[in-house]
């Protein structure tokens, strides 16, 4: 594995059309030594299978997503969440990895399938459906119930801002700074946040929240892809590879080390184009633009150890 790849993750939603198998030996043939999973790949194969696919490919799972979508109104919704979430929490505990990234939810009445990675309809029920303080409430009420058992598995929930074009179908947590304050009341070893590149470039106050994410040491995950312009008919497929959209990634990339992040960073992009390309040609591209434009801002930012 290159030094310059090392901390270089491939997450299986950029190669989306790759089976389990086939992502983890590109990622190995690649050089790399992480693969960012979603559970939708785990399920293919079943976990018991996925668990010793991943041991042999030698690859370290740097997180699982996705848990969340906690925004019900109802209570078997309410329920139905939590248990998804214990299922979800126990599957990176048996992958190998600490990090379970949280999506939150939509508003109840228009939140996606939470199992959707490339698109969904509504389907909560909806009671309490276009209610946005509520939701973010039962947010945070049912992170407080998560806790105890994400610790008791040695598993953190990642919470994922997300931008908040998807406030209404994917999340009502749309900055740094109000997951933070999600994560504030809970251990640090319990509750982490993500900083993803596509959803967050924009907030004016970025700089200012990964530094206190950086103080809190509540920084979990860092990933990485464009936002790219015209936005797609489906915005979810707007990301691309980096330096094809509007993102500098030098600043956040310093703004990330300087706040001591210095874990696994996972390149996660959603775009039509890029899943029917052939998947070798996908992890060539993300390794060259890694290279040259995330990769290098890391070492900029990194604080010097005393």
């Amino acid at each position: 594995m290159s030094a310059v790849f090392g901390r270089l993750s491939l997450n299986t939603a950029t190669i989306k059309k790759a089976s389990l198998a086939e992502a983890l030996e590109l990622c190995r043939a690649a050089g790399l030594g992480h693969i960012g999973l979603w559970r939708d790949k785990v399920a293919e194969v079943g976990l018991e299978q996925a668990v010793e696919m991943v041991k042999a490919s030698g690859l370290s799972v740097s997180s699982l997503c996705r848990g969340g979508f906690l925004t019900a109104a109802d209570p078997a919704g309410a329920a139905a969440a939590l248990a998804d979430n214990q299922a979800a929490i126990l599957e990176a505990k048996a992958l190998g990895t600490t990090e379970l990234i949280m999506v939150v939810g939509g508003l109840p009445a228009f939140s996606v399938a939470p199992g959707a990675v490339d698109g969904g309809t509504a389907t909560a029920p909806a009671a309490g459906g276009r209610d946005l303080l509520a939701a973010r409430a039962n947010v945070a009420a049912r992170l407080a119930e998560l806790v105890p058992f994400a610790l008791e598995h040695g598993v953190r929930l990642v919470i994922e801002p997300l931008h908040p074009m998807y406030a209404a179908d994917r999340a009502v947590v749309s900055t740094l700074g109000q997951a933070l304050d999600l994560a504030a009341p809970h251990p640090v070893e319990a509750v982490g946040v993500v900083v993803d590149t596509f959803h967050v470039w924009w907030d004016p106050a970025l700089e200012a929240q990964i530094a206190r994410a950086g103080r809190e040491g509540r920084i979990a995950s860092y990933q990485v892809c464009d936002f790219n312009l015209p936005i797609a008919a489906d915005a979810l497929l707007s990301r691309g590879f980096m330096g094809d959209g509007v993102i500098d990634f030098a600043p956040i990339g310093e703004w990330v080390a300087a706040a001591g992040y210095d874990g696994v960073v996972e390149v996660e992009i959603f775009n039509q184009e890029i899943w029917n390309a052939p998947p070798a040609d996908v992890v060539e591209t993300v390794k060259e633009r890694w290279a040259s434009l995330v990769e290098p801002s890391l070492s900029l930012g990194a604080v010097p150890v005393p």
